[in-house]
């Protein structure tokens, strides 16, 4: 189903109301201030699919029944498949300036799970794949949104799930019923809950049997009995809650904390229970494919920082060719993450059950550089907009709109050919991109830059690489690690 931005908001509001911030229920999440903004930028994806210029890229044609159905509900299965999740996601940070988890996590989640529940099926004699089925073939007619939830509270880093004092510090299966589980616990920091209407929940790590109780998979209703859900996202201080003029943009991302309080979850809605063994394989599927993906959505706001700084160039007065050399730093920037996922989804793979499968060593190179090139991006951009920019300096809407002083703002504000208005605007979008409530999570975002450079040193065969120098300076004899004798 190609839904409309009007029938997407219209089964939001009709959601029970489970979401809070600062002690508040909000009743509405498409109007209330804390929530809007990432309603906004969801509804853009549908605004997309039903447009001439976009819907060949955010439609798609449902591999189970031929129909046409919104390409962040579909399967993955080829490569132009998963290089279209790329450029999505790309599209979408230039329609928005930043994330959209909603139309992103949960779509690798169904994915993944679609080659972990074959695995599994094939191995234990479940039916996994068969209830997994069912539910994809729903949300396509349905056409919802849908995010994602891996992260857990952790606790102790140190210790093991079944080690924590407090077990509940990884989202566990506390009772098993005839007719579903019961999990409690918690799912934190994650992205695009409050505009999402389902959320594919995953194990948060690779467990043993000892911590068979962890390694469960299913998916929700974002407004199921048991959950409340804490919004999280990066405060713009008061004014987050002001409406209208230029000091946050209408678009925005908001982040979660997911509170599990004895939630039932029936069968049909459970995709792994106990099977420890794959949990593992549910990371790395994850992982190659989503950091292969998240180069396009770095890639994508890099886009708008670059037009951001053309904006405040001629704004402040000078020519954007006068910036040549840092746009184009800006530009390389981009590309290089966007090229390195693409990369990593051409060396990939098609998994037995039909899944697209990203190379993993190249996936999570790029995500090294995510953590790092991004940065630098917003570095420049800031460096070309000056100080008001990057000092916070910019005078607020409501200060601008003043009848004692505000016209005396806008004689000292102005500096290029634009009004002061426009320059204002300028500097704020590129505030926002740059230190403010607009920065995505590139260096944590989708896992830590730290477990990546692992994953990067675990597929290098560094002795192997030795080996070959050898051949090629004719060295015969081995030449090894020196043994360290043990401390006294």
């Amino acid at each position: 189903m190609i839904r409309t931005r009007e029938e997407y908001l219209k089964a939001l509001k009709a959601m029970k109301p489970n979401v809070y911030k600062n002690g508040e229920q909000i009743s509405d999440v498409t109007s209330h201030p804390a929530t809007r903004r990432t309603v906004e930028s969801h509804a853009r994806a549908f605004d997309a699919a039903n447009s001439d210029e976009f819907k060949a890229l955010f439609t798609t044609t449902s591999s189970f029944t031929g129909n046409t159905i919104l390409r962040f509900n579909s399967m993955m299965k080829t490569l132009e498949d998963i290089q279209n999740n790329a450029k999505l996601k790309r599209e979408m940070y230039r329609a928005t300036g930043t994330c959209s988890g909603g139309t992103c996590v949960g779509w690798n989640a169904q994915n993944v799970m679609w080659a972990v529940t074959h695995d599994m099926d094939k191995e234990f004699g479940t039916e996994y794949q068969k209830r997994l089925e069912k539910w994809i073939l729903s949300a396509e007619q349905r056409g919802i949104l849908c995010a994602g939830a891996l992260t857990d509270a952790k606790g102790n880093r140190s210790l093991k799930p079944h080690q924590q004092t407090d077990l509940d510090a990884n989202l566990r299966i506390v009772e098993r019923r005839p007719d579903g589980i019961v999990v409690r616990g918690a799912k934190l920091m994650i992205c695009g809950v409050a505009a999402s209407e389902e959320i594919f929940v995953l194990p948060g790590g690779a467990y043993k049997d000892t911590d068979a109780d962890f390694a469960v998979a299913f998916v929700v209703p974002r407004d199921i009995d048991g959950l409340t859900i804490v919004e999280t996202r990066r405060p713009s201080d008061d004014r987050e809650y002001q409406s209208g003029g230029w000091d946050v943009p209408e678009t925005g991302i908001s982040q979660g904390y997911l509170l599990f309080e004895d939630v039932f979850v029936p069968n049909e809605r459970v995709f792994m229970a106990g099977e420890f063994k794959y949990s593992g394989k549910v990371i790395e599927y994850f992982t190659s494919n989503y950091r292969a993906c998240i180069g396009a959505c770095v890639a994508g706001q890099g886009d708008i920082m670059i037009g951001a700084g053309v904006l405040m160039a001629r704004a402040n007065g000078l020519a954007a060719k006068r910036f040549d050399d840092k746009l184009t730093a800006m530009a390389i920037n981009n590309e290089t993450t966007y090229g390195l996922g693409v990369g990593a989804m051409a060396l990939g793979g098609q998994h037995t059950s039909g899944i697209w499968i990203s190379d993993s060593k190249i996936a999570h190179l790029n995500k090294v550089y995510v953590a790092t090139l991004p940065y630098e991006t917003k570095r420049l951009c800031q460096e070309i907009g000056g100080g008001i920019v990057e000092t916070g300096c910019t005078p607020s809407f409501t200060d601008f709109q003043d009848k004692r002083y505000g016209d005396l703002l806008k004689k000292y504000v102005k500096a290029g050919d634009c009004s002061a208005e426009s320059r204002l605007r300028a500097a704020r979008l590129s505030e926002w991109l740059t230190i403010g409530a607009g920065v995505p999570g590139c260096m944590h975002g989708g896992g830590s830059p730290d477990g990546a450079r692992m994953v990067v040193k675990a597929f290098t065969p560094f002795d192997k690489f030795a080996e070959m120098a050898k051949k090629i300076a004719g060295i015969t004899e081995d030449i090894n690690d020196p043994i360290v004798p043990p401390k006294a």
